[in-house]
């Protein structure tokens, strides 16, 4: 197709005059039927790589997306943009939006759907019958990273792709090392030869590295960091009690707004806090590893991790959320000796062990398919799909490996002395040969503090300290002075 009109189509629908690096190489792949595969970086239009085509190719593009979140926020995004023909199919769907995009499926041009809604036979049939431009997998390296360990949905998504006639595809992430977009393309069952790989450095310069190591003090650190730093920021954690309890802290004992979010926060509440966060309402979440994927907020100025990441692609998702805007922001990783236990305990609890697939194997008949329990779902998956139970015991053992070594990679770059930054792109067979300004903390020990915030020589504690004062002087009509000495 004449790159001409794919450039106005970019003007004309998304409002911009040329693309991002890597965005043409995805269009032109998908308009030509090639099976792709796209990482890119966090935050440089990954969505305009499958909706660009999708408005010069005939048919609907069907999106599997992984969280609910994310789809809320690219449906959104889409109608903003005054598109009309696009939905959302999952578990929150009622049954009326069901029939509602069931009656109108060969109307609509974008169609979003979870991995576990794709599977069922009454979808799979419905949208034989349709016309699909394009398949997209967005977050792909989710397969690997979640497919396995607590949703084997995400493991059936070829089979799903070839009962819908092998549509041309396209998987899309912002992550992934050699093995893990092997692992893609082999679960998606995209062809070698047939398949184009618009592969880009997973690095992002703006992005600032510091790892802080916390004797017994790890709260009161992350309080001076939050109180400190500029905002907005979020703060990740592997605990969803703790999650609550670190932001009543900081909305009690610095006036911040906060919020926590994780998988027990209600759905409404969820979305809610989403948009308040994009709209600098809520200015810091506490969250678990669920949110911020995909969410279009680019000035997010901090990511802290109060526990270490169970990986390094997992780490580089989450602080990939900072800096979106291209100015400077900082990731900054708390650590203290004994939380590698945490993740150690909840790789433990995400996987059979030997005795439970065992089990499930022996007597499939009698267990219910409901299962909540992941280690049950994927044992029943394993059986369901044939696989004997010597290679079903390899494979998971491969995988405890796996997690472990990357677990390890984590702790090496936790006390590694040298530079932050070309340790961690090692993982990803990557190296820079200019290090950016304020790189990490192995290169600038004072790092954090080229992000504190001053005003008139002081730390501007935060935005709602400066907001009552403004207030006072408001209301009451009296200067600076009269503040400080006034007794209030």
């Amino acid at each position: 197709m004449n790159l001409s009109v794919i450039e106005q189509t970019l003007n004309e629908k998304f409002g911009f005059k040329e693309f991002r690096p890597g965005q043409i190489e995805a269009i032109e792949a998908a308009l030509q039927k090639f099976d792709t595969l796209v990482m890119l970086p966090t935050g440089s239009g990954k969505s305009i790589c499958y909706q660009l085509p999708g408005y010069l190719k005939e048919g609907l593009v069907l999106i599997v997306s992984p969280l609910l979140s994310l789809m809320q926020d690219q449906v959104e995004r889409l109608k903003k943009s005054g598109e009309r023909q696009v939905a959302a199919l999952n578990s929150l769907s009622s049954s009326n939006e069901k029939k509602r995009i069931f009656n109108n499926l060969n109307k609509l041009k974008f169609l979003f759907i979870s991995p576990e809604m794709i599977q069922y036979d009454f979808v799979i049939n419905r949208l034989i019958k349709v016309k699909i431009a394009l398949f997209v997998v967005d977050e792909a390296h989710c397969i690997s990273q979640w497919g396995m360990d607590f949703r084997p949905d995400y493991l059936k998504i070829g089979e799903v792709k070839e009962k819908l006639n092998n549509p041309v595809t396209m998987a899309l992430t912002a992550t992934a090392t050699n093995r893990v977009r092997d692992e893609i393309k082999d679960s998606l069952k995209m062809d070698e030869e047939q398949t184009k790989e618009v592969i880009y450095s997973v690095n992002r310069d703006a992005i600032k590295l510091k790892v802080e190591i916390c004797e017994g003090n790890k709260k009161e650190k992350l309080k001076e960091f939050v109180r400190n730093l500029q905002k907005p920021g979020i703060i990740y954690f592997s605990s969803k009690k703790l999650a609550d309890e670190l932001a009543q802290e900081l909305r009690s004992e610095l006036g911040l707004s906060v919020e926590s979010y994780h998988s027990d926060i209600l759905t409404d509440d969820k979305i809610k806090i989403q948009q308040q966060f994009i709209e600098n309402s809520v200015q810091i979440i506490c969250a678990t590893s669920a949110f911020g994927m995909g969410i279009d907020k680019s000035d997010v100025r901090f990511i802290i991790h109060y526990h270490v990441p169970s990986n390094p692609e997992m780490y580089l998702q989450e602080i990939g959320r900072c800096s979106r805007d291209g100015k400077d922001g900082i990731a900054i990783l708390l650590f203290e000796y004994g939380d590698q236990f945490i993740q150690k305990r909840l790789q433990e609890d995400a996987l059979p062990d030997k005795s439970l697939l065992s089990y499930v194997y022996k007597n499939y008949h009698k267990i219910k398919s409901n299962q909540e329990d992941p280690r049950v779902q994927i044992a029943q998956y394993y059986q369901k799909s044939g696989i004997p139970l010597s290679i079903a015991v390899r494979q998971v053992e491969i995988r405890e490996r796996l997690k472990s070594e990357q677990l390890d990679f984590m702790m090496q770059y936790i006390k590694h002395k040298g530079c932050k930054r070309n340790f961690i792109l090692k993982y990803f067979d990557e190296v820079i040969d200019v290090k950016p300004d304020k790189c990490c903390s192995s290169c600038n020990p004072s790092l954090e503090e080229c992000f504190y915030k001053y005003e008139e020589g002081s730390i501007v504690r935060n935005k709602v300290d400066m907001n009552w004062r403004k207030r006072l002087k408001e209301l009451y009509k009296i200067d600076d002075e009269s503040i400080k000495t006034r007794k209030i």
